[in-house]
């Protein structure tokens, strides 16, 4: 009982810093890369550097490249 809820807890823990990171979203396109994507470092016009969170809460769609 007391592994099942460990693993309950650390699953719990980990899938949350998995949306605690920056992103870079277009603000037009509603996509949205990940900071080493080529296609992020291509974006200078509309695209701003957020919360994955933010990004999924604004509507965004990850990148088929990198996943967002």
């Amino acid at each position: 009982m007391k592994k099942i809820f460990c693993l309950l807890i650390c699953t719990i823990l980990f899938s949350a810093q998995t949306f605690a990171y920056e992103v870079m979203y277009n603000t037009d396109s509603g996509k949205f890369h990940q900071l080493w994507c080529r296609f992020a470092k291509k974006c200078t016009v509309n695209c701003i550097k957020i919360d994955k969170k933010e990004a999924l809460k604004r509507g965004g769609v990850p990148c088929k490249v990198c996943g967002g």
